[in-house]
């Protein structure tokens, strides 16, 4: 926790201190960090790979571009990072809960189930990123797949009769729930994968013992199961969460201009029409802080994996 915590507050003072034009105080917190933590070398390394990119990133703040103009962070930036956790949260939620039935699923069948239904879950990873999202673009948009089927069917033609109105289509694309379906589609698999390998590795006389003691299915389930394979959930929560809340490629190809996450504006603020590099190195930095925070808080709860199991 404390590697953590030391990068955090020296990236967060360094990032002041660049924004007034101090470029020797940026220098000075580098080597600060260097030398501050010395304990283990795991967490001299996290730091480093933590501190450095943000240190860089702090060396394009300046007070003048508009880093601490609170109208444009008003307008932009914390709507940004609210509807970027909002649709992370919710598409970790969605993946844990398609996920761990699911590798719980195959955990339980034979080997060679288990190999097939592996290669069926990282067989769309073997695909494009961006040809896996724009196949949904395909399927959600207004004349896409599921609305002519729904339409072929005699849908629309019912709703219309029986409300009254004239709707053709259901606005499934540019909406907040296109965003997530496509996070979630992306990432299932990142969940899927380390909760199967912890719970099919767990021992089977743990499972016998239980059951031989009195425990029900579900009591096995609760007692036994669920507080071991806790180390595969925090992975896959880690795995999902992360990429979700930094996406941008899914929210502006399912989003359209309607659901501008952070990922969103960094790009427009680069490469996009509204060019500031230095309010997109802000909002970098605000985006690297919660994901950081966010592995500190998995962190956290990982160290009482232990007392989880023997409670």
């Amino acid at each position: 926790m404390v590697s953590w915590i030391l990068p955090f507050g020296v990236a967060l003072v360094t990032g002041i201190l660049s924004s007034w034009g101090v470029g020797g105080g940026t220098l000075l917190l580098v080597c600060m960090t260097l030398f501050l933590d010395v304990g283990q070398r795991e967490a001299q390394a996290v730091n480093l790979l933590f501190f450095l990119p943000t240190a860089a990133i702090g060396l394009f703040f300046h007070r003048k571009n508009g880093f601490l103009d609170k109208e444009v962070w008003r307008q932009s930036a914390v709507p940004g990072a609210l509807a970027s956790l909002a649709g992370a949260l919710i598409a970790t939620a969605v993946c844990l809960l398609v996920g761990y039935p699911v590798a719980y699923m195959i955990s339980r069948e034979g080997p060679q189930f288990q190999r097939i239904a592996m290669m069926l879950v990282m067989l769309p990873m073997w695909m494009n990123f961006l040809l896996r999202t724009y196949s949904w673009m395909s399927i959600l948009e207004n004349t896409g797949l599921l609305n002519r089927f729904f339409s072929a069917i005699g849908l629309f033609s019912l709703i219309n009769r029986l409300f009254g109105v004239q709707l053709e289509y259901f606005p499934m694309i540019n909406t907040q729930g296109a965003v997530v379906l496509g996070m979630v589609y992306n990432y299932l698999p990142f969940m899927i994968l380390p909760i199967y390998s912890v719970i099919e590795k767990l021992d089977s006389s743990l499972l016998e013992a239980a059951r031989d003691l009195g425990a029900n299915s579900l009591g096995v389930f609760r007692k036994v199961i669920l507080p071991l394979s806790l180390p595969g959930v925090l992975s896959g929560v880690t795995m999902v969460f992360v990429p979700s809340v930094s996406t941008f490629a899914i929210s502006k190809l399912l989003g359209g201009s309607n659901e501008l996450l952070l990922g969103d504006l960094i790009e427009q603020y680069f490469v996009g029409t509204s060019y500031n590099p230095y309010l997109g190195s802000a909002v970098a930095l605000v985006m690297m802080v919660i994901v950081v925070v966010c592995m500190a808080v998995m962190n956290r709860f990982g160290e009482g994996e232990e007392q989880a199991v023997m409670l």
